[in-house]
């Protein structure tokens, strides 16, 4: 008898977390069918940061390269950075379940992966607010945790909230350019339509170049006459580039950023991921551009972490 029940423990155990059936229309457009959610392959940094906060990690076989936090993410099978995936690589790991946010590729390995037998969902990109709470009660749904999802959703929604009236506090709006990377002197930007638009926008910053649309790089005369009173750029790709050299470069070294040698360096996972840290990232941008204003802070949260890359 004792060998029988150690025997049925075993294939509880073995068994997979199946959850109730259900059927979810993703980012595509797509009606996906899903049952089993035990192996899940998360794709992109959003998917799986708000896979962790809803505390499923277990279930989570893979990730991709954008997927570094947490830093416990980093010890899961990798397959690759999310614009490059190949399907094999996906596939070897067994998923039961994909879950890719929405610009994630190639095309052609995207068209193999909704054609496999395994169910593969597209999840909508948050680009405000609005997105974001939307965003985490997608990914909760699909992995069959909607009640944490709307636990976690209502916590983030109450900071997106207090995030808000943080922006009323901001009579005069100052102007930034996001810095994506610099090849000499030369600079790339973020232009309106990025994810660094959209968390300028919700931090009540302006972008200093908003007239381009996209990444790109800038023109010395163009970012000159838009005279940021703030650079912000990514301190996980500086290239091992020094404030100093920042201030230097001729499209930057006659604007109000220069000479009040504002440089605002973040994590660009924080900012830009758009899941439940936004809130505090948009917080944290803010206070660092507007250090004179007395801005609220935000409650700890434990999907935040102990050091959320907070503005230097």
């Amino acid at each position: 008898m004792q060998k029988l029940l150690a025997a049925l423990l075993l294939a509880l155990l073995a068994a997979p977390a199946v959850a109730e059936p259900i059927t979810i229309v993703d980012a595509a457009g797509r009606s996906v069918a899903i049952a089993d959610t035990s192996r899940i392959v998360a794709i992109g940094g959003t998917v799986t940061e708000i896979l962790y906060a809803l505390g499923v990690e277990d279930r989570i076989v893979g990730v991709d390269q954008t997927s570094n936090y947490p830093e416990a993410a980093a010890a899961k099978p990798n397959v690759g950075y999310m614009r490059q995936l190949s399907p094999e690589g996906v596939l070897s790991l067994r998923p039961s379940l994909v879950v890719a946010i929405e610009d994630s590729g190639p095309k052609d390995t995207i068209d193999v992966l909704e054609r496999a037998s395994v169910p593969f969902i597209l999840v909508p990109k948050a680009h405000d607010a609005a997105g974001v709470v939307k965003t985490i009660r997608f990914v909760a749904e699909a992995v069959g945790e909607k009640n944490k999802g709307e636990a976690l959703a209502a916590a983030v929604g109450e900071d997106l909230a207090t995030v808000e009236k943080m922006r009323d506090r901001i009579t005069e709006k100052r102007k930034a350019v996001f810095i994506l990377g610099m090849n000499g002197t030369s600079l790339m930007v973020a232009g309106s339509h990025t994810g660094a638009a959209d968390i300028f926008a919700l931090a009540g910053v302006d972008n200093a170049l908003a007239a381009m649309e996209g990444y790109k790089p800038a023109g010395d005369e163009a970012t000159l006459a838009a005279a940021p009173q703030a650079l912000v750029m990514m301190s996980e790709r500086t290239g091992g580039i020094t404030d100093d050299a920042v201030f230097a470069a001729p499209a930057l070294a006659a604007t109000p950023a220069a000479k009040d040698r504002r440089l605002i360096r973040m994590s660009g996972t924080y900012l830009l991921n758009f899941g439940p840290r936004t809130a505090h990232a948009a917080r944290d941008l803010a206070a660092a551009v507007y250090p004179d204003l007395k801005l609220p802070v935000l409650p700890a949260r434990p999907w935040t972490g102990h050091d959320d890359g907070a503005a230097h």
